[in-house]
């Protein structure tokens, strides 16, 4: 356990092993429902063109960058353990953990262009008119609770797909994860989809306990 500590904090390990503990409390967060996706982490400020540019476009920054994170730890642990079984000199060891750190970010940056694909379906990323199409639909809550600034749900569009989508509602109906809701409102500018409880009539699972 000691060695591992050491090498998790040595360089260039050290870098991401502090960034990897904010990623790890930033999604236990999240999936507690404390916090809403893209929330606190303050990355949806990046343009969506550089993203792009990087070949990581159609997913929220957030996961971008808890993927290069994760991955640029994993490759950089692994790099210097293996450096410390070389008994390299101090200069010579700092010349070649240099090089393990490009080649963290680089397979970092190979492995989340590798995924950005198949998870970006998960997004939805189109126009207005698209996400209209959603309006009328039955969704299933994937957040501990959906409140007028809070939510989060799963969605599943005419040709099969299921997309995830920022939800909100204007009661105090209890809407908890696994509960069915009914999108009936998108709010442009927030870019998030009015839902209220589904209901009796709407659940497709009629038989399922009603949230408490």
């Amino acid at each position: 356990m000691t060695g591992f500590v050491g090498t998790a904090l040595s360089f260039p390990t050290v870098l991401f092993s502090f960034l990897l503990l904010v990623v790890v409390g930033y999604w236990l967060l999240v999936l507690t429902g404390v916090l809403d996706l893209g929330d606190d982490l303050d990355l949806d400020g990046v343009p969506g063109d550089v993203l792009a540019g990087l070949g990581l476009g159609g997913l929220p920054a957030t996961i971008v960058f808890s993927l290069i994170v994760a991955v640029a730890w994993f490759v950089s642990l692994a790099g210097t353990v293996l450096l410390d079984g070389l008994g390299l000199g101090v200069a010579a060891r700092v010349a070649v953990s240099v090089g393990v750190l490009l080649v963290a970010l680089l397979g970092a940056w190979l492995v989340t262009r590798l995924v950005a694909v198949p998870l970006s379906r998960l997004f939805p990323t189109g126009t207005e008119s698209s996400r209209q199409a959603f309006v009328g639909s039955l969704c299933t809550i994937r957040t501990g609770r959906v409140t007028a600034d809070f939510g989060q749900a799963e969605v599943t569009a005419a040709d099969g797909s299921s997309a995830v989508v920022q939800v909100r509602q204007s009661g105090a109906e209890p809407l908890r994860a696994g509960s069915s809701a009914l999108i009936y409102d998108y709010d442009v500018e927030g870019e998030f989809f009015w839902v209220m409880p589904a209901g009796i009539a709407f659940d497709p699972d009629p038989s399922r306990p009603a949230p408490m």
